[in-house]
């Protein structure tokens, strides 16, 4: 009796850490997630700040403003790939032989979302326009920080975008000119047709030959 009472008693399912380390993964790709809808306001504001700048005829803080931009969105894709190859580990069937990897690998995750969380602010955004001592500190720090994490592609891409937004602000100084006419102008009547109109004028017929 004793022992049928006991095998009646529901079991929790144990959690294994393959379990725990899927589950931060899972909480990890929705904090990309949400990052990624945030992030959309700030690299929008980002690059209007670069027009601004441009405008102003001050260069290299437009060029601040785009690398900071192309440097976000990089850090994005990279952790979003990261999650992908440790999603894919999870489901090796050694997993205790990589588990140590596992759990490295989401221990840099976070820090680059935390990386990506404290940048992700509209206040952050707008020191880059800031004169102030503090703003001056702040748009050094970065310059430095974007040396070393900006990669010659990324750098490349950044000039071609800075080259179109100098193309646009080039394109609004421009006069407007006036539009040509689409329709043709009247084509001068011809010798025949002016003959007809002289003797309609006069109520008289042409002569047929």
């Amino acid at each position: 009796m004793g022992n049928s009472s006991s095998s009646g008693k529901s079991t929790k399912p144990l959690v294994t850490k393959q379990d725990e380390a899927i589950l931060q993964m899972k909480i990890q790709r929705d904090n990309i997630k949400k990052y990624q809808r945030r992030i959309r306001t700030v690299l929008d504001r980002e690059r209007e700040i670069a027009k601004e700048c441009l405008a102003k005829g001050d260069k290299n803080r437009a060029l601040l403003a785009l690398r900071k931009k192309k440097y976000q969105e990089q850090l994005l894709i990279q952790t979003d790939k990261h999650l992908e190859t440790l999603e894919d580990l999870t489901q090796n069937i050694e997993f205790a032989k990589i588990q140590k990897d596992i759990v490295f690998g989401l221990e840099q995750g976070n820090k680059v979302l935390k990386e990506i969380n404290k940048e992700m602010t509209i206040e952050r955004v707008e020191k880059i326009m800031d004169d102030s001592a503090e703003g001056i500190a702040y748009q050094k720090e970065i310059s430095e920080m974007l040396a070393q994490n900006i990669s010659n592609d990324d750098e490349i891409a950044v000039q071609e975008e800075l080259e179109a937004l100098e193309k646009e602000e080039i394109e609004k100084s421009l006069p407007i000119m006036p539009k040509v006419p689409s329709t043709k102008l009247n084509e001068a009547p011809s010798s025949h047709q002016n003959e007809e109109e002289s003797y309609e004028d006069t109520g008289k017929q042409p002569i047929l030959a």
